[in-house]
């Protein structure tokens, strides 16, 4: 395991372009916990990097020469199975195939970077949104390393302290949360099907609706992804999954037994019209920072289908879904929650886990299974 100390989010840039590399490296060191410690431009110098210089995260360009982000990824992964690889590129239907090919093969997550260096510069949401995906990336590596190898990562630090205590907190309440929520299930068939998820979501997803072949309710899914992404991530679920999914559109008549999955860059509200449940897409304000959201999602089939929904919220950074979740729950609805032991970033589930809303939080493993029996 590698020596990496934990003071900071250790960050390595690969990008075959320098100006490029210098914005990353300007707007991740305006963050106190974030350290730019190897900037290159081919994925075979990354290589070379990383077996003498380990690191938390790796924001990896796919096009360079010498040695693509496609085939320095494995290679990178194998050098460091723990190590948080985020894709970067240019906003392009080839790049969106590539960067979901890469989140197959252990990314853990992508990113549309603007598509000349001049926005680039001038993107303050792209670089916000940077910055958030390698602190929360960054940390859960550490507190990884931290729990599998305490004393190469000095446990007598600050925030080793704090982290520890934390950790404690989270446990106990947790042991709480299980055992008064297992005493109130309350079991029914539910109506729709509801999934948020984030980052480390589509590698997720893949495990979680390859066991709902065969429901009869609509599933709909809220991905944090922009445009074109979405649509790439729809066509893989349903080739790997053999679950049709595609992405929301506006006024399509909702059926069951498929995933309804919202496009990037639009909130996906699901509406009755007459007889009929549709879809509806809109351009609202972005919520919990994100457009698409899950909160406004739920929000939607509640107003439909009531209390018999089924929401499940899967592995990403921040609370998306933790306020919709929350009234769910109050109506008698069902509310699962991914675990933090295999999620890449306990944000979303976390929050809903410590609201103490959950008829459970369970392993990835155990999920799908889980929801094809309630659903069933």
């Amino acid at each position: 395991m590698p020596n990496v100390s934990s003071d900071k989010v250790k960050v390595m840039i690969v990008d075959d372009s320098a100006v490029v590399r210098g914005l990353f490296s300007r707007a991740l060191e305006q963050d106190n916990d974030i350290d730019v410690v190897s900037s290159v431009s081919n994925g075979e110098i990354a290589i070379r990097s990383l077996k003498n210089k380990p690191v938390d995260v790796i924001v990896l360009d796919i096009e360079m020469p010498v040695m693509d982000g496609m085939t320095a990824l494995p290679q990178l992964l194998e050098i460091d199975p723990e190590v948080k690889v985020i894709i970067a590129s240019t906003l392009t239907q080839k790049n969106a195939q590539i960067s979901m090919e890469a989140l197959e093969k252990g990314a853990s997550e992508c990113l549309a970077k603007p598509s000349t260096t001049r926005d680039l510069a001038s993107a303050d949401l792209f670089k916000r949104e940077l910055t958030q995906k390698v602190k929360a990336l960054g940390l859960s590596v550490i507190s990884k390393r931290k729990r599998q190898n305490p004393e190469a990562l000095g446990q007598n630090s600050e925030r080793d302290k704090s982290t520890r205590l934390s950790d404690q907190k989270t446990k106990s309440i947790f042991d709480d949360v299980k055992f008064d929520l297992n005493k109130e299930i309350k079991p029914f068939k539910p109506k729709a099907l509801v999934i948020g998820s984030s980052t480390g979501g589509p590698q997720a997803l893949f495990k979680v609706i390859e066991h709902l072949k065969g429901v009869t309710q609509p599933i709909f899914l809220t991905q944090h992804m922009p445009e074109t992404f979405t649509k790439i991530l729809a066509q893989h679920i349903t080739q790997q999954t053999g679950v049709e999914c595609a992405e929301g559109v506006e006024g399509e008549v909702v059926k069951g037994g498929r995933i309804y999955l919202a496009p990037g860059g639009y909130h996906m509200l699901i509406k009755r019209k007459g007889t009929d449940v549709i879809v509806n897409l809109t351009k609202d304000e972005p919520e919990n920072f994100c457009r698409p959201a899950v909160d406004p999602m739920l929000r939607s089939v509640m107003d439909v289908y009531g209390n018999s929904i089924l929401a499940t919220i899967l592995t990403g950074m921040g609370s998306d879904g933790l306020k919709a979740c929350k009234t769910l729950s109050e109506k008698g609805g069902m509310v699962l929650a991914q675990d933090k032991k295999t999620s890449v970033v306990w944000g979303m589930p976390g929050a809903v886990a410590m609201a103490n809303i959950c008829m459970d939080v369970i392993s990835l493993d155990e999920i799908g299974p889980r929801i094809k029996k309630i659903a069933s």
